[in-house]
């Protein structure tokens, strides 16, 4: 049975932001579609700050600071824990510098959600669009530095790094999933069809999800149960010398 633990940070940060998407759409679709005076000529699928400009901008504000704060608090335990011996740790001041980077964009993305919510597209249609570039950019980012850092780690670890590569294959996944989606909403934006936009930012929120709950693998191994250790401690095997092994 699996103790409430730092893995539970992702689980609630991912959980509230489709949980804000969610009921942001939802209440939408229960509105009768209405088609709001910030959508374009044609337009007919509202983009996420469409909905939260009017008013379930509340709604929208609170999803985004708890998701963000969440994530942000699921960087922060995963970086103790590796400095604490709980998950295999950092060897090298390269794969550290990565962590400390990641972290900071992370904080640098969770500000942009923030304040994109804040200032929304219809009162400040310019900041806001800054504001969702840094929200994205940031992340983007923030999920490069941990690749990177979990390579490093992968090093020392093999051939117990089989969490670690995981873990680094959804995140180098929503690297590229993201980055595709952005290209084709920019394309998109670009060629007037206004409509596909919209439903390619919807999924490029969904694909931020699956990047929030990748951080539920990298804290579980961290749980400390009778019958395991966590992930990075010591345990002895008969005849052998103490090693770090991966459960």
């Amino acid at each position: 049975m699996w103790i409430l633990s730092f893995w539970i940070f992702p689980v609630i940060s991912g959980c509230m932001w489709i949980a804000t998407l969610v009921a942001l759409l939802s209440a939408w679709a229960a509105d009768g579609k209405p088609r709001y005076t910030t959508l374009s000529d044609g337009q007919s699928i509202p983009y996420i700050s469409h909905i939260g400009a009017e008013g379930l901008k509340p709604l929208f504000i609170a999803g985004s600071v708890v998701t963000v704060v969440f994530i942000d608090l699921s960087l922060l335990s995963e970086r103790w824990l590796r400095h604490a011996g709980q998950l295999a740790r950092n060897k090298g001041r390269f794969d550290k510098a990565c962590a400390v980077g990641s972290i900071f964009f992370s904080i640098s993305g969770a500000l942009g959600l923030i304040l994109l919510s804040i200032f929304d597209t219809k009162h400040h249609h310019k900041l806001h669009n800054g504001f969702l570039g840094m929200f994205i950019a940031s992340y983007v980012i923030c999920a490069l530095l941990v690749c990177l850092e979990y390579i490093q780690i992968g090093r020392f670890y093999h051939p117990q790094a089989r969490i670690l590569i995981v873990s680094f294959a959804i995140k180098a996944l929503f690297v590229v999933c993201e980055l595709a989606v952005v290209i084709a909403f920019g394309v998109c934006m670009k060629s007037g069809n206004k409509n596909a936009a919209a439903i390619l930012e919807w999924v490029a929120a969904l694909i931020f999800a699956f990047f929030v709950f990748s951080f539920v693998i990298d804290l579980l191994p961290s749980v400390r149960t009778k019958r395991r250790v966590p992930q990075g401690e010591k345990y002895t095997w008969p005849g052998v010398q103490d090693r770090r092994i991966d459960f």
